[in-house]
């Protein structure tokens, strides 16, 4: 694949495969869409479905879990139970990463995030994630922090605790095995 952000044909093909078996078993979270549309825009869009696929390959399982009916596009959200396990142990961002002066984590959350070609959820976003099923029992994920807390060194991050979505925050730079982060993609 090289530096290239695409997939070969039976790479998309694979991953056209997966996101509909996920769509059609998790109906809940897509009332009124019909996957012959996502697929055709999926189809016309290789770039996009290289960046599901990093969201797949890192542990996200990403579905589709909106429309949005000014753009037309159809969001994906990461849907997998826990925080995606191949985004895991990393701080908030660059400049917390290079604030370490020893025990760096191996990234961060938004530089990873750009690098896929999605976006962190916002905290209202993890919020509507968390009315289609139960997310983060065991672990917790970063979510883009206003930049006020960010320039005061702190980020926050969500998870589901006695059915209640908890929002916390921590120093950007701290970074732990059970907080990665969940992101989005509009196609």
């Amino acid at each position: 694949m090289g530096t290239k952000k695409e997939l070969s044909t039976e790479q998309q093909t694979e991953l056209i495969r997966v996101l509909k078996v996920r769509f059609e078993k998790n109906m809940n979270r897509h009332k009124g869409i019909e996957w012959n549309n996502v697929q055709t825009k999926l189809v016309s869009n290789p770039g996009k479905l290289w960046s599901l696929n990093e969201m797949e390959r890192t542990g996200g399982e990403p579905d589709v879990v909106g429309l949005d009916k000014n753009t037309g596009e159809y969001i994906f959200y990461d849907c997998s139970a826990e925080s995606p396990k191949g985004r895991r142990s990393i701080c908030y961002d660059r400049d917390a990463l290079e604030s370490r002066k020893e025990h760096k984590p191996k990234n961060n959350a938004i530089d990873m995030a750009a690098s896929m070609g999605i976006e962190l959820l916002t905290e209202d976003q993890y919020r509507e994630l968390q009315l289609l099923g139960k997310f983060d029992l065991k672990t917790s994920s970063w979510v883009k922090t206003p930049s006020e807390i960010r320039k005061l060194g702190g980020a926050i991050f969500c998870d589901l605790r006695y059915k209640h979505v908890f929002v916390y925050h921590n120093g950007a730079e701290s970074y732990y095995g059970s907080r990665g982060f969940r992101g989005l993609l509009r196609v």
